[in-house]
């Protein structure tokens, strides 16, 4: 048996997806920017998925940016952000468990005399109104916040981040990185205060490679690449027709299952929960209710090093990750999980599970069977 339990790392596309693509690549193939009937129809199909988009997040068709992925949509909106604005203040605000594609931005415009605040957050990963409110000042230009994070699924209180940005600091713009909570969530950033939005396709069932920036026509932003401006010269490059179509069939389908699919993860996430609390020295960190995502679960196994028991697993047809997908095959503490106050002993023994809307009973019973079988035996082995 299989049980690919690694969703927050990348998701498989559904047929309803590849078959979309097949067909932009194959027959709607034109370049959107070509003036004949085959450009024509490309635009098109361009034109309909910002529609979708504009709808679906209920912003305008002309704040809706497409990218090549969650990291390209981060860095545009910090680095984009920080330069067209900093004259107005050097200022900025994150978190300590933020995403690569956000703290590292952040720490190359520290290099460039920008001032980053890092706020703290609790056991569970929440991030602390009070630093945030203490932090804002008049020089702070941008917050950024994740929504959804994506090592052990801690939901932020966006509203109330929002808020608070607008009652203290009215000219700073704020950024959610919605790359594990679109799909998950319905996210209307107009309602929640939200200037910029990232989303990435191929987690949530669309290839890798495409996603968007949604950005408030209010926001002043510089581009990072500079060519045939494309996309109002925001985001130049020929647009990838195939990788937006998916997203866009990826998306809908969201939006049509959504209550369905979110019961369906937390029911599966819950069955997991149960059971690997009844390992011996296992633990679950952060939240597992309601108010935490649906599709992520991290786990301390005491005693065993993350990978042993990853690669243990791997052999039985098992696949989790170590942390985060991009940082997961590099030697590193998460920062995530230092955040937490997580106890030393336990930050090189930490897993990760995540979750999909086809994710079976059956993997989840599988898993939890070749853990119990696992466990006792790896821990004769750990070096004293």
């Amino acid at each position: 048996m299989q049980a690919y339990l690694d969703n927050a790392a990348t998701t498989r596309c559904t047929t309803r997806v590849a078959e979309a693509m097949v067909q932009a690549m194959c027959e709607n193939f034109g370049n959107p920017s070509s003036m004949h009937l085959m450009g024509v129809k490309a635009e098109q199909v361009l034109r309909d998925a910002k529609t979708f988009f504009a709808k679906n997040l209920k912003v305008k068709e002309k704040e809706i940016y497409f990218t090549s992925g969650g990291t390209e949509s981060n860095n545009l909106a910090i680095l984009g952000t920080a330069m067209a604005n900093q004259r107005a203040g050097k200022h900025l605000i994150t978190t300590v468990i933020e995403h690569p594609s956000v703290s590292h931005p952040m720490k190359a415009l520290e290099k460039q005399g920008f001032r980053v605040t890092y706020l703290p957050v609790d056991k569970d990963g929440i991030v602390s109104l009070e630093a945030l409110q203490e932090a804002l000042c008049e020089e702070t230009i941008l917050v950024s916040v994740m929504y959804v994070n994506n090592e052990i699924g801690a939901v932020q209180p966006i509203e109330q981040i929002a808020k608070l940005i607008k009652e203290k600091s009215k000219k700073a713009y704020f950024h959610v990185d919605a790359i594990q909570a679109y799909g998950k969530y319905q996210i209307y950033p107009g309602k929640e205060g939200i200037d910029l939005l990232s989303i990435s396709g191929h987690k949530l069932h669309a290839p890798k490679g495409v996603g968007l920036l949604y950005i408030n026509e209010k926001v002043k932003i510089h581009p990072l690449l500079h060519g045939g401006g494309q996309q109002k010269d925001i985001r130049s490059g020929t647009e990838n027709i195939p990788g937006i179509v998916g997203i866009t069939e990826a998306a809908r389908a969201c939006e049509q299952h959504l209550e369905e699919h979110r019961e369906q993860l937390y029911h599966i996430k819950q069955r997991f929960v149960d059971g690997v609390q009844k390992l011996e020295r296992a633990t679950v960190n952060g939240r597992t209710g309601k108010d935490s995502a649906p599709h992520i679960v991290s786990v301390s196994f005491e005693g065993v090093r993350s990978e042993v028991l990853l690669h243990a697993l791997e052999e039985r047809g098992i696949y989790v990750s170590a942390g985060s997908a991009c940082a997961s095959n590099k030697p590193s503490i998460s920062p995530t999980l230092q955040g937490i106050g997580l106890a030393k002993e336990l930050l090189s023994s930490t897993l990760r599970f995540s979750f999909s809307f086809d994710t079976t009973e059956e993997e989840i019973d599988y898993c939890l069977q070749e853990l119990a079988k696992l466990l006792p035996v790896l821990r004769r082995y750990v070096r004293r």
